[in-house]
């Protein structure tokens, strides 16, 4: 999340649009998101905007016509005040986050987790962090999941662990990221294993797994944030708590046709599964190592995950149901 130097003028636009956003919460848009997007990363830095603030300060004369003395506290008062607009946007960016970038379904089921202390706490921690770090994906992208696959067209869930730290790759979906980005080492496993089990799959150059999410494939992230180049860093934050509730949300779903495909990839994901409790009989589990390069050859390669995937859906809902990850298949 890159910080672009910008002064208080703008911090005060901000103010401005953050209120017009707030009386809109209704819409739920795409194009919404972006623009919370971009309000996010255009947040002024502590360090430049406090910067450019007093490099255009001059000292003040008294009564005598002597400069003031103490010039500094005049610049730490400015600080100050620079430092209070910038939170005020993060704040108010992070108050309407869920309903201005949420999909309506997982917002009505997940509403009732925004009230809670801990999520009340992680939104603390989050505007912490933003006052001083890059924090990835962007704040429109945070929950871009929820835009793709709508509760009710739940299919396939596919647990990941915390975003790609990197500038230019999260952006919401587990293993997935943005053009130009080149596919991860783990993407590359999960293209390999899709290339054994779909015969007309042919691994792209390109790592946007946003198709395949529109078909109904919940890739989800355990932790939906995380702080540049720091793996983990977000973890044990509160994320997980919500995260499980996107699950149980799934497994609340009513009707013959609420049993989903569970992926769980790697020791992480398969506790967090195991101690929510999936029912094995209604859902369809299937466990393997991680697709990570380190791990992939212990038991990722040749699970045989998305093929199972397929026949199961099939088998369940009729062919139609199963999902087309040639969708994203090179040409």
């Amino acid at each position: 999340m890159p910080k672009a130097t910008s002064d208080d003028i703008e911090s005060e636009d901000m103010l401005a649009t953050i209120a017009t956003t707030t009386k809109h919460k209704t819409s739920h848009t795409v194009t919404k998101a972006s623009t919370l997007s971009e309000m996010w990363l255009k947040k002024p830095s502590m360090s430049t905007s406090v910067k450019a603030k007093a490099s255009t300060m001059k000292p003040t004369a008294d009564a005598k016509g002597e400069p003031e003395a103490n010039s500094s506290k005049a610049r730490t008062t400015a600080a100050a005040e620079v430092a209070l607009q910038e939170n005020a946007v993060t704040q108010g960016i992070l108050d309407t986050l869920e309903t201005d970038t949420m999909g309506e379904s997982w917002l009505e089921a997940l509403k009732p987790e925004f009230k809670k202390p801990y999520f009340t706490q992680l939104k603390k921690f989050l505007a912490a962090e933003n006052a001083s770090q890059a924090i990835y994906p962007p704040a429109g992208n945070i929950y871009s999941w929820s835009r793709l696959t709508p509760l009710d067209q739940v299919k396939v869930v596919i647990l990941g662990q915390d975003p790609y730290h990197n500038q230019g790759q999260a952006h919401g979906l587990s293993f997935s990221v943005l053009p130009p980005t080149k596919p991860p080492g783990s993407l590359k496993n999960i293209y390999k294993q899709l290339e054994t089990d779909i015969p007309t799959f042919k691994a792209p150059q390109f790592g946007d797994l946003s198709p395949i999410a529109k078909q109904g494939v919940l890739w989800l992230n355990t932790s939906l944030t995380v702080r540049a180049h720091k793996a983990g860093s977000h973890s044990r934050k509160g994320w997980e708590t919500f995260t499980a509730q996107v699950i149980r949300a799934i497994l609340q779903r009513e009707g013959e046709d609420s049993g989903v495909v569970f992926m769980a990839w790697g020791l992480p994901a398969q506790k967090t599964l195991a101690s929510i409790g999936i029912n094995k009989k209604k859902h369809l589990y299937l466990e393997s190592a991680h697709p990570s390069p380190l791990s992939a050859h212990r038991g990722f390669l040749g699970n045989g995950h998305f093929r199972k995937a397929n026949e199961w859906l099939a088998q369940k809902y009729g062919k139609e149901a199963a999902i087309d990850w040639t969708v994203i298949s090179a040409k």
